[in-house]
Parts: C-alpha cells; structure tokens; sequence
C-alpha cells in the first residue's frame, strides 16, 4: 500500500526536529525528481541528510560560517527574516529564491567598490547544482558532530518565503559593513541565537 507524504511524517511515527513540520519536509522533497522516494528514505532512516537539486524548488547561497552568521543576524535583525538556513561542514547555507544563485554574483560584481570589500566569496548553487541537506528528522535529538549537518531555520511550510538576490546582497554588504565594528570579546550567547520564524515575510 502507498503512502502519501502527509503520512510518512506523522507525528506519531517520527519525532521532529524543533521547528520543522511535516509540511517543511514535504518541500525539501519536493526539489528532488523523486519526491517520494525521498520522504520514504527518511521514514526508513529519519537522520539521513539528502543531497537536492537546486534550481527548481529553490538556489543556495554558501558562505564561512562567521560571515554567514551575521548575514543572518542582518536579515533577522534589520531585514525581512530567512528562508531555511542550514549549518554544514563549517559553511552556512542560505535557501533563496530560484535564480539568486545567477543574479547575485553580477549584483556583487556591480558592487566591487569599498562597500564589498569585506565579503569573502560566496558559493552561489543554483540551476545545474546539487546541495546536501540535513535531514527533517532526528529520532534520538543528537547533537550532530561539529563537521556535521544541521539546521539554524528548519523549513516548517511548503512553500516557504525565499529571499531573492537583491535581499541577500543587501545583507552580505550590512554584514560587511558590521564585521568592521564588531568588538573583538564575542557576545555570551551568539551561539545561542533564536531566530523568530513567526516574523518572516
């Protein structure tokens, strides 16, 4: 008998990983040519990450994770909010809207005077890419390994807001702009920053 995607990601078959949803997952799968193979992988190994296609469901923008982080901060902080966000092998990975990943670099190259001169390069995946992302899942709630995968803003509907070129430009030139004034003595708790989801557009 067949499943439908609802049903793989039942809350009472899988534990979910504190702030995705069924619906999230459900998106995720849907980048792939193979949607339900997909949610059937991760109902047979709820912790598995998935390498997806970018270009269709949506592009990832790549960046070091310092940078990366206060990017985030700016789109929080200042900015319309995120998209799904992912932490992996040391880089955070940015979900944005289809065709980002062919426009930015242009917009970053338009940008090139002293107002980028603190933005390292960005990895811009889009049409023709493929991404690995962490898993929806985590029966046992381990914290992943320090070069493991995970999620920052875990996608929580199916058809999220993504944001588009000119959004992450302005956050990569705000971040810029803040590492400049950033104190050298770290704040306490900037691992432990919360992002609010219900703020974003």
């Amino acid at each position: 008998m067949s499943s439908t995607r609802d049903d793989l990601f039942s809350d009472d078959r899988f534990d979910v990983t504190p702030g995705t949803t069924p619906d999230g997952a459900a998106w995720l799968a849907s980048a792939g040519t193979y949607p339900r193979s997909t949610l059937a992988l991760w109902e047979e190994r709820p912790a598995a990450p998935v390498v997806l296609p970018c270009g269709s469901a949506f592009d990832v923008v790549s960046a070091p994770a310092l940078f990366g982080r206060r990017m985030l901060d700016r789109l929080w902080d200042e900015g319309p909010g995120s998209g799904p966000v992912a932490v992996l092998r040391g880089r955070i990975l940015m979900f944005a809207a289809p065709g980002t990943a062919q426009r930015l670099p242009s917009l970053l190259r338009w940008e090139e005077f002293s107002r980028t001169d603190g933005i390292p390069p960005l990895l811009c995946h889009g049409t023709g890419d493929a991404v690995t992302v962490p898993a929806p899942m985590d029966r046992d709630a381990a914290p992943p390994a320090p070069s493991g995968s995970r999620w920052l803003v875990a996608p929580d509907t199916r058809n999220p807001w993504l944001p588009g070129p000119e959004v992450m430009l302005w956050a990569a030139v705000r971040a810029a702009r803040a590492a400049v004034r950033i104190s050298i003595f770290p704040h306490p708790d900037q691992d432990a920053k919360v992002y609010d989801v219900s703020r974003r557009r």
